[in-house]
């Protein structure tokens, strides 16, 4: 067989729980999105290494860990002579495109390499009229982003050489915020209640101090995030519901919009009988909190930040309808890819192929832990703490170290340590810090010393408080 094509369609603070292959359609539905998950696999235990747009996408690329790439913050920009899976795959002989976010720098040292053709948006971009970046300078496009990205990869395709493989990078800005619908879904939901989520109304009685000054409560959503003044008359209790309402249905009418264009994707490799030769990947670049805990946003360790949606669809290797509860990472992703193409992966890459995951085979001694960091301490719209921890298949420690190291991005002040533990089969909402109680005890000693194990493993240094 010659070597499959990839089409990896990556998309900005899509929250796994806003597919409704993971969620059931408890708030919404993405049929386009459930056709690779029916055709495919859905993978349940995928998580990011740090939850920001930046460093994500350097580890998704890189195949390795902030501290090695450098890119640790929103203010460390990549630098384009690091090695990554598209380069590699273009020396191969692949014809290799991205268009829409990039998100890594811009400039001669960080600008998108490894690719034959790219359209970026500086920086985070527009929803309406966005200028793009490409090599011979920038343009305004008319119309929305996500139908431009989309109308871009589909004329790429449109010209490509139909004798050699290719890959294909889609990256979506939405659903990224303040969350601006295009007019086909502006109305949707409009007479409609999105339940709000289990834990909206978590006071987080038990989290570290630093956690709970997070700037992330539905209180701190801005003019340009509701889109309207807000109501006379409400009680507080009132007000925090109706800015929830006002948040999650424009969010989730630009992943409305997401959908609509995978579909379109979907459909061109059906009518050009690409399907059976084609990887399709849908992800995000981390999670998000819709509401959950009363939070909007990322960056936290906690489940809905930590965890990416990952589906995949490859006729050849995964069985249509399966689902992987095996742990993988963002760190997996360009030595997956590599495999699954053929082609050799490198030895500094730190993540693993899961390719034996897709076609449902675990290996002897796969993953059953993990290692987070997150670098930017007290960002100054966010105020989320610096931190790092290991969550394994059951159980989850956070270490705030609270220290900003001098990292790009991060403020003072430094506060003091502090720790949290989670048991994620008892409580899978993580509501109790269960760090200071008895049955914590039990299991502090054998968590810090896997932390300390994945630490070094991985090459990084401890805080010295």
């Amino acid at each position: 067989m010659s070597r499959p094509n990839l089409l990896f369609i990556m998309s900005d603070d899509h929250a796994a729980h806003a597919i409704s292959a993971y969620s059931g359609g408890r708030i919404n539905k993405t049929p386009q999105l459930d056709r690779i998950a029916s055709a495919g696999m859905r993978f349940d235990a995928c998580f990011c290494t740090n939850s920001i747009c930046t460093p994500s996408r350097a580890a998704v690329l890189t195949g390795t860990y902030n501290h090695v790439n450098g890119v640790t913050t929103l203010d460390t920009p990549m630098d384009n002579r690091l090695q990554t899976y598209p380069k590699l795959m273009q020396v191969a002989g692949y014809q290799t495109a991205v268009f829409g976010k990039w998100h890594l720098g811009h400039g001669p040292r960080h600008d998108p390499k490894g690719f034959e053709e790219w359209a970026v948006l500086p920086n985070q971009g527009e929803y309406h009229d966005p200028e793009f970046l490409y090599p011979d300078g920038p343009r305004t496009i008319e119309g929305y982003v996500t139908d431009i990205i989309t109308a871009m990869s589909l004329d790429w395709l449109d010209r490509r050489d139909q004798e050699r493989p290719f890959a294909l990078m889609v990256h979506h800005k939405a659903p990224h915020r303040h969350w601006e619908p295009d007019a086909k879904h502006a109305a949707m939901y409009e007479n409609e209640m999105i339940p709000e989520p289990h834990t909206f109304w978590d006071e987080g009685a038990t989290r570290s101090a630093a956690a709970q000054a997070a700037k992330l409560h539905m209180m701190d959503l801005v003019e340009a995030d509701l889109k309207a003044p807000v109501p006379e008359g409400l009680t507080p209790e009132e007000e925090v519901s109706w800015r929830y309402q006002r948040y999650i249905k424009d969010y989730l009418r630009c992943v409305a919009s997401i959908d609509d264009n995978v579909g379109r994707l979907l459909d061109y490799l059906d009518d050009h009988d690409l399907t059976d030769d084609t990887i399709v990947v849908y992800t995000s670049d981390q999670g998000f909190f819709l509401g959950d805990h009363g939070w909007f946003d990322k960056r936290f360790m906690y489940e809905e930040s930590l965890a990416m949606p990952l589906l995949m669809r490859f006729p050849n290797e995964i069985e249509a309808g399966t689902v992987c509860e095996a742990m993988v990472l963002n760190v997996d992703f360009a030595p997956t890819f590599l495999d699954l193409c053929g082609l050799p992966i490198p030895d500094h890459m730190q993540g693993a192929s899961f390719r034996p995951l897709v076609g449902g085979e675990r290996p002897d001694g796969w993953q059953e832990s993990m290692y987070y960091r997150y670098w930017m301490h007290r960002d100054s719209a966010h105020n989320v703490p610096a931190h790092y921890g290991v969550r394994t298949m059951r159980h989850k420690l956070i270490y705030f170290y609270n220290d900003p190291l001098g990292q790009p991005g991060a403020h003072e002040p430094i506060d003091p340590p502090e720790w949290e533990l989670y048991d994620l089969e008892a409580d899978p909402f993580e509501i109790e810090n269960i760090y200071q109680r008895p049955e914590g005890a039990r299991l502090i000693g054998e968590l810090e010393a896997e932390l300390a194990r994945l630490q070094s493993a991985v090459g990084d240094e401890p805080h010295i408080a």
